[in-house]
């Protein structure tokens, strides 16, 4: 089946079905064009628990499903792939963080939403890049504080906050791999440009950027801005929508720090190779079939999703 079938099958799916597809900035361009909305995690859960289809086709990893599922019980949430797993979520198992806040009787737990129903259960506040120093800034300056999976994003803010939250130590594998050599160059060959960069950067890289935001972010300072060339240090996906949003615009990615890639003189060659694997996974004929037959539905234990759904229904109360 060509895309264009896939398409028109999807759109009569999703009408006799009322459902909604869901598609988070790091998905394929042919995925974020079907979507009905696109977002960031933050603006992901938002609209889901707001949306009043009976069925969430979530295209993104499996933690955003979950979530999806656990603050729409009532709703058929589904994955295009239940092998789109995520490095961090994966960094923190639950046994692992109950030992840890069992060592740490007196501290509150922080969990960026990139984690598991099963870690979320053991959360006091879950955060998104968008929201988490505002959610941080809600406790004292001197509570104790337990921020996980992702080491960047919490070292991020605890360097503009002034606080010293305890970090586990978790990364986003595509965001790891910015480096500060291949950054440096770039900007070298294009002097003019505004360097955005995702929180989970490594603080090298972070240092370095003239933005430093969620994709959501990101997206929206580029909007706005006066300048008109920029270097993204985010997942590739985001570009899609860059380019939609600002056409008169030029977004030039950033290599990971592997890329062996240069022309003949010796600049180092723009490439869309920072790519989540995971996020990949999912495709438009994935997305045909589980809307199709409704397979790979999430599906959680009540007694985990009772206890998960305190810290996200908290965290999107801060967000307002």
């Amino acid at each position: 089946m060509d895309n264009e079938q896939l398409i028109e099958n999807i759109n009569r799916l999703r009408r006799e079905k009322n459902a909604i597809i869901m598609a988070h900035y790091y998905q394929t361009a042919d995925i974020q064009a079907v979507a009905d909305f696109i977002g960031d995690s933050l603006a992901l859960a938002q609209q889901a628990k707001k949306t009043d289809a009976d069925i969430i086709v979530l295209c993104g990893v499996h933690f955003m499903g979950e979530t999806a599922k656990i603050i729409c019980p009532d709703k058929k949430v589904l994955v295009p792939d239940m092998n789109a797993g995520c490095s961090l979520a994966d960094s923190c198992k639950a046994d692992d963080l109950r030992r840890f806040k069992a060592e740490h009787p007196d501290y509150t737990v922080i969990s960026y939403v990139n984690t598991t129903a099963e870690v979320k259960a053991l959360t006091d506040v879950c955060v998104t890049s968008s929201n988490a120093r505002k959610i941080v800034d809600t406790f004292p300056i001197d509570a104790k504080l337990i921020f996980g999976p992702d080491r960047n994003l919490g070292n991020y803010i605890n360097s503009i906050t002034g606080r010293k939250m305890l970090l586990w130590n978790g990364a986003c594998h595509v965001h790891e791999r910015f480096s500060t050599e291949r950054l440096v160059q770039m900007k070298l060959q294009y002097p003019n440009a505004k360097i955005l960069a995702h929180p989970e950067c490594k603080a090298t890289v972070l240092a370095l950027a003239d933005v430093v935001g969620s994709t959501a972010a990101l997206l929206e300072y580029a909007k706005n801005a006066d300048f008109n060339e920029f270097l993204v240090a985010t997942e590739s996906g985001i570009l899609f929508e860059m380019n939609r949003a600002c056409p008169d615009k030029t977004f030039i990615p950033v290599p990971p720090e592997m890329s062996e890639s240069f022309d003949e003189k010796g600049n180092l060659i723009p490439c869309a190779c920072n790519e989540c694997n995971f996020m990949r996974l999912n495709t438009m004929q994935k997305l045909h079939d589980c809307l199709k037959y409704e397979t790979n539905e999430i599906l959680i234990a009540p007694e985990i999703a009772e206890k998960a759904v305190v810290c996200i229904n908290r965290m999107l109360e801060l967000s307002r």
